[in-house]
């Protein structure tokens, strides 16, 4: 058999829209330039799916540093991985940094955001021991779990009972540690970790907890350091991770814990080594964007100002969404596979509503997921505007609200 034989199917990872190369449901072409309003299909359209929660992409004084780091240093420097010739006093010092953020004594800087799951999992995970995770976890956890060594136990979706009971058996089962995974706003459903209870679990046994907060730093808590500051239990996360991707509106990330455990992922997580050291732009940028999140707490006001306006508005014109706690807005709406297509369709051609549409197997096949992602830089005209757009699509679809089951 030719290895390339699957290539030609339509077989594989949403091997029905590679056949027919889309362009319109996966690898939309959109502007280059984010924002809240973007052009796709030659429209300009409202955009609430991606994940520039604070709208610092466009920040003024960012790009200016941006500007001046890409003069002085280009794409290049530094030359290298960190073990060998890639380490600055510039790299340790936003990890410095990075760690009192999260009130930790040491941290590491990560390439990417997945990149740095899959290294930090896979270096403290080792074949004696156990990794317990939510079944709901990024695909990042899922992949980190698969790649450590050790074994592996799902606990059902911020199931207590069920997380208590896979910990338990974990630690009867084999001789080495358990390492609780979980993520701290649940990126599709919005929805928060039971991190209070969590850490109860976890302490009783003497299990470990990876928190991934990717789309909690920079947006939960009184001063905007992740879900754990949100449930007051920071000293209480034993390795904090969080991505640039998402509230830094750029690339990389970091994890951050105790000094001797920080030490160990930074010599054995191979996401490290064996990676060039992360540009000298992107240290420079990420500092300075950790500078405007810390001295205006008005911008994260905003956000959540945004996420209450437009979370209030669907809920009134009877929609659900489900058990958000986050700026994270899931708008389930009720439909076969065909129809949710065409539900996507209409809010982008129709209403200039750019939306992201998630089906089966990540929802019930009766149910189509449409995640909107409010940022600071919305305004409330396109509140209204995206608020109006929704109406139309109940009233033409004449959808049955009262009928969605999650």
């Amino acid at each position: 058999m030719d290895i390339f034989e699957k290539c030609y199917k339509e077989g594989g990872y949403l091997g029905i829209f590679r056949t027919v190369n889309d362009k319109y449901w996966t690898r939309p072409l959109l502007s280059t330039k984010p924002g809240t309003e973007m052009v796709f299909n030659g429209k300009k359209m409202i955009m609430w799916s991606i994940n520039n929660y604070l709208g610092l992409a466009g920040n003024e004084e960012i790009k200016k540093v941006s500007l001046e780091a890409c003069k002085e240093y280009s794409a290049s420097a530094p030359m290298g991985s960190r073990m060998l010739t890639g380490n600055t006093v510039e790299h340790e010092a936003l990890e410095e940094r990075l760690a009192k953020y999260q009130n930790k004594k040491a941290s590491i800087l990560f390439n990417y955001g997945y990149l740095g799951v899959l290294g930090t999992l896979s270096a403290l995970v080792h074949r004696s021991d156990t990794i317990v995770v939510d079944k709901l976890s990024h695909a990042s956890m899922i992949d980190g779990t698969f790649l450590a060594s050790g074994k592996f136990r799902f606990y059902k979706h911020n199931d207590m009972e069920d997380l208590d009971k896979q910990v338990h058996a974990a630690m009867e089962k084999n001789a080495g540690g358990v390492l609780i995974v979980t993520e701290g706003v649940f990126g599709m459903r919005g929805d928060l970790a039971n991190l209070p209870d969590i850490c109860d679990i976890k302490e009783k046994h003497g299990a470990r907890l990876f928190l991934d907060d990717a789309h909690g730093c920079g947006v939960m808590g009184p001063n905007g350091k992740g879900t754990s500051e949100h449930f007051d239990v920071m000293d209480r996360v034993d390795v904090y991770f969080s991505t640039f991707a998402k509230s830094f509106a750029a690339i990389g990330g970091f994890t951050a814990g105790d000094e001797d455990v920080i030490r160990y992922i930074i010599y054995n997580a191979r996401t490290h080594i064996f990676a060039k050291s992360l540009p000298m732009l992107y240290v420079k940028i990420i500092n300075k964007t950790l500078d405007v999140i810390e001295q205006n707490p008005g911008i994260r006001k905003r956000l959540w100002e945004v996420a209450t306006k437009l979370q209030k508005g669907l809920r009134e014109l009877g929609f659900s969404l489900g058990n958000t706690q986050s700026p994270v807005t899931p708008v389930y709406v009720p439909a076969e596979p065909q129809v949710a297509k065409k539900i996507v369709a209409y809010m982008r051609d129709e209403q200039r509503v750019f939306v992201s549409g998630v089906m089966y197997p990540v929802v019930p096949k009766t149910v189509i997921l449409l995640r909107l992602i409010p940022t600071a830089a919305h305004t409330d005209e396109q509140i209204e505007k995206t608020l109006a757009g929704f109406k139309n699509l109940r009233d033409a679809f004449k959808l049955q609200l009262d009928k969605v089951k999650i």
